[in-house]
C-alpha cells in the first residue's frame, strides 16, 4: 500500500507547528512505503520488533533515524545497540542497565525514554511515578554513563472518551515537570514527551507531546 500523502502533509505541517517530531511508525510495512518518505525527506522510523528492526537498518539508507517503540526484552538489546537512535520504552532499572552494557560494547551513548503507566489498562506496560523516581535514586549510586535519558513515554487508554486520553496525556507531562525539576534541572536534553498516536495525536500535541507515533494514518491499518 503507498503512502496517505494528504495525511503525511497534514501531520508535518501539524508536528512543526508544534515544534514536535513525526515518528512514522513503519511496523509490519514494505521498504517499499518507508522509501516513499524518505525521499520527502522524513527520517524518523518507529518499528517495535527488533529482528524486522534489524532488517530493515541493513536494507534502508543509514542516515534514517531508527526509533524501537516496542516493549524491549533485555536479550535483545545488543542486535540494536550499534545503531538504534532512540528507545522509547524503558520500563526497568534492569532493561536500563543492559542497554548501558551493550551501549558501552559498542562504544557509544544510547538516548532512552522512561516509559509511565498512565492508562487505566492494565496490559499496558511502564513505570509509575514513584517507580521512575526509584529508578533514578538508583542510578545516582550506581551511575550508567553509556545511556543518556531524554524524558518520558506514555499510552493513553484506548477510548472514546477524550477528556479521559487528555487527562492521562496532562498526567505525563505533570510528571515529565517534576522529574525535570527534581532530576534533570541542569540537563537540557531532558525535554521529549513521547505521546500521541493516530487517534489521539492531536490531544496529545495540546498537551506538550514532542513527538507523536502515528502508523495507520501514513500506512494505512496493518
Amino acid at each position: 500500500m503507498a503512502i496517505a500523502q494528504d495525511a503525511y502533509d497534514r501531520l508535518r505541517s501539524v508536528t512543526e507547528s508544534a515544534n514536535a517530531r513525526l515518528i512514522a511508525v513503519s511496523k509490519t510495512k514494505p521498504i517499499a512505503d518507508i522509501m516513499a518518505l524518505y525521499e520527502q525527506g522524513h527520517r524518523d522510523f518507529g518499528e517495535n520488533r527488533v529482528t524486522e528492526l534489524v532488517d530493515k537498518y541493513e536494507a534502508l539508507p543509514k542516515d534514517i533515524n531508527w526509533h524501537f517503540i516496542g516493549h524491549l526484552q533485555r536479550n535483545k538489546v545488543k542486535y540494536i545497540a550499534p545503531f538504534v537512535h532512540l528507545i522509547h520504552a524503558v520500563d526497568s532499572l534492569r532493561l536500563l542497565r543492559e542497554i548501558n552494557k551493550q551501549a558501552a560494547n559498542n562504544e557509544r551513548s544510547i538516548p532512552v525514554l522512561l516509559q509511565l503507566h498512565i492508562a487505566e489498562e492494565e496490559s499496558k506496560y511502564g513505570l509509575t511515578n514513584a517507580g521512575a523516581n526509584d529508578l533514578l535514586t538508583a542510578m545516582r549510586s550506581d551511575p550508567l554513563p553509556s545511556v543518556s535519558i531524554r524524558g518520558v513515554m506514555g499510552m493513553a487508554t484506548y477510548t472514546d472518551d477524550e477528556e479521559q486520553v487528555r487527562g492521562e496525556f496532562r498526567r505525563l507531562r505533570t510528571i515529565f515537570d517534576q522529574l525535570k525539576t527534581q532530576s534533570f534541572n541542569d540537563q537540557p536534553e531532558f525535554r521529549e514527551i513521547s505521546m500521541g498516536m493516530s487517534g489521539d495525536y492531536p490531544i496529545a500535541l495540546d498537551e506538550g507531546s514532542t513527538m507523536i507515533r502515528v502508523g495507520s494514518m501514513l500506512f494505512g491499518e496493518r
